[in-house]
């Protein structure tokens, strides 16, 4: 007997997220040396984790024997502080990756529809399969969230609506105002899930608290993956009303937040010197990205986020051309963008040497 016969039939035709090839890989594949290799295709922190985060995470490897906090209890306490809620407003998961699976668990069921933007993070449309639901897909308009669109989209069977703002791929924001009007459109039985992975590197980031206080059916989404530098730790967050916490809570792994992660997000919250420096030169990257583009004659999608999409023709191609000579971005063919790579904002001497190396490849 196959053990394909076996499984349940939905997980044969589950797709697979595909990350990006870690330095390691790629340089053993390549022949190149590791310290040789820009990687700026992830989207991570070029400028690493908070020092502080650091030295937070080794002490807390020191007890490496003790189970961790399965309550997250301080990190949701700092965590409500930050928010303006309460702890009991805020739930703690490995990446908010893990987050969109709880919510799948909780609001889910086989022939449901999920709304969502085209393109947008992957993970979405996996969530939504892989609880029998239906992807309901979309198409942005000028490269942001047609909110309009969507809520045309709004079915009977609707029970969630993704929305990320900055978007991924895209790096492009919908405005606060824009946002609440389309949260306050939905009918009574759709969640808003709301993705603030990058909201970090906004000055004035969107606020949907007032929908929660207004008893909504809202959750926020929110990483210490990026402007944090922790993206190795696996830290995510969500902030909803007390009784959409206590739903996701009873779906949550206990421990699924290890201990060392914890004390580093910790610390990372309280170092807000690390954050802005690492804003400022975000903002100092995009702009020279956008300039070096400009002169290459490349289109690019103007980005608010730690990214940028810029259109080069055969994205393979360029990425694989790119990747020879030591710089990893990432093609988004899967996102129905071929012609498209999306970079990562880097330091100002990866930056530099990607617009050298694109231009090389280009010419070629």
């Amino acid at each position: 007997m196959k053990l394909e016969s076996l499984v349940n039939p939905s997980v044969l035709t589950q797709p697979v997220y595909e990350p990006g090839k870690p330095i390691e890989d790629v340089a053993r594949e390549l022949g190149l040396d590791p310290a040789s290799i820009d990687k700026l295709a992830s989207n991570e922190n070029a400028f690493g984790p908070s020092p502080k985060a650091i030295e937070a995470a080794k002490r807390a490897l020191a007890e490496g024997q003790l189970y961790p906090d399965g309550g997250c209890v301080v990190l949701r306490q700092k965590l409500a502080a930050r928010h303006g809620l309460t702890p009991a407003q805020i739930t703690v998961g490995n990446g908010s990756n893990e987050l969109l699976e709880l919510v799948g668990h909780v609001f889910l069921r086989p022939g449901d529809e999920v709304v969502m933007g085209l393109p947008a993070f992957a993970v979405y449309k996996l969530v939504t399969l892989l609880f029998g639901a239906k992807p309901v897909e979309v198409p942005l308009a000028n490269q942001r969230h047609d909110l309009d669109a969507m809520l045309r989209a709004i079915t009977p069977r609707t029970r969630i609506v993704f929305i990320a703002s900055p978007n991924n791929p895209t790096g492009t924001a919908n405005t606060e105002a824009e946002l609440l009007r389309f949260v306050r459109a939905l009918p009574p039985h759709v969640v808003a899930v709301y993705d603030e992975a990058y909201a970090e590197y906004l000055d004035n980031p969107p606020d949907l608290r007032p929908l929660i206080a207004e008893g909504r059916p809202v959750l926020c989404l929110r990483t210490f993956s990026k402007i944090f530098g922790l993206a190795a730790l696996r830290v995510g967050y969500g902030y909803a009303s007390a009784e959409m916490t206590a739903l996701l809570n009873r779906v949550r792994q206990p421990f699924n937040v290890n201990a060392i992660a914890q004390a580093a997000a910790c610390a990372a919250l309280e170092d807000t010197e690390f954050a802005t420096h690492a804003r400022v030169e975000n903002k100092t990257g995009l702009a020279q990205l956008e300039s070096g583009f400009r002169k290459l004659g490349l289109d690019f999608v103007p980005s608010v986020a730690n990214f940028i999409l810029v259109k080069v023709g055969d994205g393979a191609k360029t990425f694989d051309a790119l990747q020879r000579r030591g710089v990893i971005v990432r093609p988004v063919k899967g996102y129905g963008l071929p012609e498209w790579l999306r970079v990562t904002v880097g330091t100002a001497k990866q930056n530099d040497r990607l617009l050298r190396e694109l231009k090389s490849v280009l010419a070629l």
